[in-house]
């Protein structure tokens, strides 16, 4: 937390005054952006949470198909299907949503069985092949929900933090201040008058009478 240097007099009230008046409308802007990150993070959970049922259904299936595929073939079989194969590309397209840099979309594309490669040796191998394939795009699918929901989920935190701190610490200590100086001001004032009314009443005794 930042220290207070607070001038003298009526420019540290002004300052304070200043002050207090910044950091109730930060910690006003901070929680309607609060606000809006939760709304915002409860959908990203959510479609987080369907990508990843759909991810799991098909990654279940996909195994279910390669397990009779083994059964009717054995291991062998899936070396030659799986050979030449060439890996699947994935491209994240970014957005930036009240501070936090998240992905937003994402392209996925597995290439297809060259004609050079072996074909799968049974029908079980040729689904489970089928279904991988849409179990990975499934999975970039979820991948980009989760690095989303998890990304504004931090900013959600760090947003939430920051506005405690002004509410709890800082606008406190402003408030504290300003009351401190504002006595000060007022004693200072008081004893001025006083010693103008004592300046003005010896003056009156000191003048000679006619």
């Amino acid at each position: 937390m930042a220290t207070l240097r607070i001038p003298p007099g009526r420019a540290g009230r002004l300052r304070l005054r200043r002050s207090l008046a910044v950091a109730v409308r930060g910690a006003d802007l901070l929680e309607k952006k609060l606000s809006i990150l939760r709304t915002e993070h409860q959908r990203l959970v959510q479609a987080e949470q369907a990508a990843a049922a759909a991810w799991h259904e098909l990654l279940g299936e996909a195994e279910t198909w390669l397990l009779r595929g083994l059964v009717l073939s054995g291991e062998r079989a899936l070396d030659a299907a799986a050979a030449g194969l060439a890996p699947a590309e994935v491209t994240f397209g970014w957005t930036m949503f009240m501070g936090a840099h998240h992905p937003s979309e994402v392209s996925c594309t597995v290439p297809a069985r060259p004609p050079t490669a072996a074909a799968p040796g049974n029908t079980a191998l040729i689904n489970a092949e089928v279904t991988y394939r849409r179990a990975v795009v499934a999975a970039a699918d979820y991948a980009c929900h989760q690095a989303a929901a998890r990304i504004v989920g931090a900013e959600v935190l760090s947003t939430r933090q920051r506005a405690r701190a002004l509410r709890r610490h800082w606008i406190p200590r402003l408030q504290d201040a300003l009351t401190q100086v504002d006595l000060a001001l007022e004693q200072n004032e008081h004893e001025d008058a006083v010693r103008r009314r004592w300046a003005a009443h010896v003056g009156e005794e000191g003048e000679p009478s006619g």
